[in-house]
């Protein structure tokens, strides 16, 4: 007898077990929605939001949190234009040279040298040819700003790496070394 209800059961829970498979329909899944969520579009109006339509795309003119604009172009014209900006828009007792030297020294030393006068380690060993000295060079401050903003000729663009007042720090660091060339 024991071993009848032994077969039985066996019997029942293989049944069991291979009728929840299907490969033709899939299983049922508990809370599918956790699953399978449903995906907006980023920047799309949708109706998600309370209010009904709302549009997820920034209104015109907004700039994202601790970023200046710096509206000349990155043209010759605005390269020119540059040349006429004479100030800086930071505050004269607020520049801070020592670490406006540790900028210079991480980004730009390298292909300028240490002190402006473009011989810098990779000039040195013939990686870059042709970085002119400080001294060669009429400069101002918007020039300089505009050229670490947008590079010139074989320099890139160091906007990524430096914010715009670090940016302003150079341009005041390399006019300091242009003076003492």
């Amino acid at each position: 007898m024991k071993s009848l209800l032994k077969s039985v059961a066996l019997l029942i829970v293989t049944v069991s077990l291979v009728s929840c498979k299907n490969d033709l329909k899939p299983n049922y899944q508990y809370m599918p929605n956790m699953y399978e969520s449903v995906a907006y579009e980023t920047y799309s109006e949708s109706n998600a939001f309370k209010g009904g339509r709302v549009s997820q795309v920034p209104p015109a003119g907004t700039i994202k949190r601790g970023f200046t604009p710096y509206d000349l172009p990155n043209t010759t014209e605005g390269y020119n234009a540059s040349k006429l900006i004479t100030t800086s828009p930071l505050d004269s007792t607020t520049v801070d040279m020592k670490k406006a030297e540790e900028l210079f020294t991480v980004y730009c030393a390298i292909c300028h040298g240490a002190a402006g006068d473009g011989k810098g380690k990779l000039v040195q060993q013939e990686k870059f040819l042709g970085v002119p000295s400080y001294k060669d060079r009429q400069v101002t401050k918007g020039s300089i700003f505009h050229v670490i903003t947008y590079g010139l000729n074989s320099m890139g663009s160091h906007a990524n790496q430096l914010s715009a007042d670090e940016r302003w720090l150079v341009t005041e660091y390399v006019l300091k070394l242009k003076s003492e060339l």
